[in-house]
């Protein structure tokens, strides 16, 4: 287990004695990326996949980083903006909004 991975074990475990369980839906967009600008550019079909299969993977990459396997469900990428959706706790949203790669970490609230 690489350091990274022991810290983020640190902090689920820390979570969970915490009893911060509960997940909520939580929407996180992600700072300026040069890439996805220039693959938004191109607006053929094949660009449109392109542009799709790369924030899908960015996304997944930059969760399997910050949290741990299994303690998350991310339920969509936002391909018209550089963000996704993601169930995971409060205290992991916290781990997300300190990530560099991240502008902004929101709650979804539920109208009444």
């Amino acid at each position: 287990m690489d350091n990274d991975q022991w810290i983020i074990s640190l902090k689920a475990a820390a979570y969970t004695r915490m009893g911060d369980t509960q997940k909520h839906l939580h929407f996180v967009f992600l700072n300026f990326d040069p890439e996805y600008e220039r693959l938004q550019s191109d607006r053929t079909k094949r660009g449109a996949r392109e542009v799709e299969m790369y924030l899908s993977n960015k996304h997944d990459d930059l969760l399997a980083k910050k949290l741990e396997p299994g303690t998350y469900n991310k339920t969509l990428s936002l391909f018209i903006v550089d963000a996704f959706a993601v169930q995971v706790t409060d205290a992991q949203a916290n781990v997300l909004r300190s990530a560099k790669e991240v502008r902004a970490v929101e709650k979804n609230q539920e109208l009444a």
